[in-house]
């Protein structure tokens, strides 16, 4: 068993925009999200990785190439890490789905949602500890000791993976926050897994100060865009 790095991509070029990106085509990083990008690479210097994986769309290719680079990884994509298909909801104003019934549901029995004409996200929480659980077989390294490895996707989809390390129903996973470019850590074992490590973005305590756009009860769908910025993916 092993420990998995959880990054959320950078900051998107989408994210300060007010609209639900979901898997738009074509979606890439800010200039503010390059940068994220580039100082993954001092960030993680000193962590051996065994692999490197990322959901295959574009703001996550472009948040983990240079650490890919810079270490010769060659990364693997995996549509079971890709964002949550929002449906009709993808590509529409966050006002205007917040007046949406559903919305609400969301906020307090996200297991029993499913988007229109998209995705269960108590199915985006299966395929994902899936895929998690398989490449931490996957990258057993060769002696039998534990490898690390990355994993890049969503704030939702990360949010699930952490809700079931936790042992936390779906229902309590709107209580996690995961910023762009944040680092959730997860150690699994044969009998649980642990909790290491969880939104910490590398920005000291600066992060927790309030700031526009936050004090709200209600999670931003898709995991908004952080503690500088109001937004979504």
């Amino acid at each position: 068993m092993g420990t998995v790095i959880l990054l959320r991509h950078a900051r998107s070029e989408a994210n300060n925009s007010g609209v639900l990106a979901g898997r738009t085509p074509n979606v890439g990083l800010d200039a503010t999200g390059r940068d994220q990008a580039a100082a993954l690479v001092e960030r993680l210097a000193g962590v051996e990785l065994a692999g490197l994986v990322h959901s295959p769309l574009l703001r996550c290719e472009q948040t983990v190439e240079p650490l890919a680079r810079a270490r010769g990884i060659p990364p693997i994509v995996d549509d079971a890490l890709c964002e949550v298909d929002y449906g009709d909801w993808t590509g529409r104003e966050l006002g205007a789905l917040q007046q949406e019934e559903l919305w609400q549901a969301i906020q307090s029995r996200p297991s029993a949602v499913r988007f229109p004409s998209g995705e269960r996200l108590s199915h985006v929480q299966h395929r994902a500890v899936e895929a998690v659980r398989g490449y931490d077989s996957k990258f057993a390294t060769a002696d039998g000791s534990p490898p690390v490895w990355l994993l890049c996707s969503h704030g939702d989809v990360i949010k699930s993976i952490l809700a079931d390390a936790l042992g936390q129903h779906l229902d309590l996973f709107q209580r996690l926050v995961v910023d762009p470019a944040s680092i959730s850590i997860v150690r699994y074992t044969e009998l649980r897994p642990f909790v290491l490590r969880l939104n910490d973005s590398g920005d000291g305590l600066g992060a927790v100060l309030p700031t526009r756009g936050t004090g709200g009860t209600d999670a931003t769908v898709g995991g908004g865009a952080g503690p500088t910025d109001t937004g979504q993916e």
